[in-house]
């Protein structure tokens, strides 16, 4: 098969365009012909600085398709279903092998560009508001990085709770387009101080809930914007600079923070359910998946630097 891989961590340069061996079937397991490829935040940092569990290495989270093989023990799929799937590395190739656990059927409804890009998003995007966040109706949601995948699917699932959804992004632009995903204010943070706008914005109380998947030195400002009792949900690390925080204004105000990490518990019937069901309403119109841009599979390095632009609204994918 051919798949885009790398021999050494470094810039989205780093790919090439290869012939590798199939994956082999997992008696666990199934293999999909893949053909559409959503090129998460962690594929970028796993490229940039992530471990190489091979060599060559393909990179990638998720990717769907149609399956083709399945292993013995699996009863759930059959060669000709469609699915999309998650693993720790594999997405960027034409066949992928993965353990059916990490597979979710995808309904002949829903087109498989947009399955592709639910797993992650969505599931992470629910552990942060409900499993971690505790989100209640009628409370008020910072969702930082807003028009990212996770900063999408955070702002609908808030908004269908019945939360007030406040955005940021990096742009009046990104924002104007966030307002038909549910977001009730949106912050320019490169024009305007964001802590002081959360301020205004609710009276001077805070926020009950921040969505952070960005961290670094935004995750100073996540603590802030938070009121008392809030919580900070962090979940990723798209910005890149180091986390130097001061934690001492949240002892006072009963404050907390968690890590969220959706692989952590991705075998788990909870958030393998979370998932169908989000793909489920995606299938049913009542999600909205948005792909900003399609790359052929042999172009993942413009795909990558495009990314890392974050010019995207929404996925950006790689079609084999």
């Amino acid at each position: 098969m051919k798949a885009a891989v790398y021999y050494e961590n470094g810039p989205p340069s780093v790919f090439k365009y290869e012939d590798v061996a199939d994956p082999e079937c997992l008696p666990q397991g199934i293999v999909i012909k893949v053909e559409a490829v959503s090129i998460e935040g962690g594929d970028t940092l796993n490229r940039a600085g992530g471990e190489l569990a091979t060599r060559p290495h393909i990179v990638g989270y998720q990717a769907a398709g149609t399956v083709i093989e399945v292993g013995a023990e699996v009863t759930d799929f059959k060669v000709g279903d469609r699915a999309t799937t998650v693993n720790f590395a594999g997405s960027h190739a034409e066949l992928r092998s993965v353990f059916a656990r990490t597979a979710w059927h995808v309904p002949d409804s829903l087109d498989i560009k947009q399955a592709a890009a639910i797993p992650v998003p969505f599931g992470t995007a629910d552990d942060c508001l409900f499993e971690y966040g505790k989100l209640q109706s009628g409370q008020t949601v910072l969702v930082q990085a807003g028009a990212g995948a996770v900063g999408l699917a955070a702002i609908q699932l808030a908004k269908r709770a019945g939360a007030t959804v406040i955005a940021t992004a990096s742009s009046d632009e990104r924002l104007a387009r966030l307002k038909e995903f549910g977001m009730d204010h949106g912050i320019n943070y490169t024009t305007q101080d964001l802590v002081a706008e959360v301020k205004r914005l609710t009276n001077n109380a805070g926020v009950n809930l921040v969505v952070d998947p960005v961290g670094g030195s935004t995750l100073q400002k996540s603590i802030l914007a938070m009121g008392y009792r809030g919580h900070v949900s962090l979940v990723g690390q798209a910005g890149r600079d180091p986390a130097k925080v001061d934690v001492s204004t949240m002892m006072g105000l009963n404050q907390t923070l968690s890590g969220v990490f959706l692989g952590a518990e991705i075998f788990s019937d909870r958030v393998h359910d979370n998932i169908q069901n989000h793909i489920n309403d995606a299938a049913a119109g009542k999600l909205k998946v948005v792909i900003d841009k399609t790359f052929a599979l042999k172009d993942a390095a413009a795909a990558h630097e495009y990314i890392e632009s974050r010019k995207a609204v929404g996925r950006v994918l790689l079609i084999p």
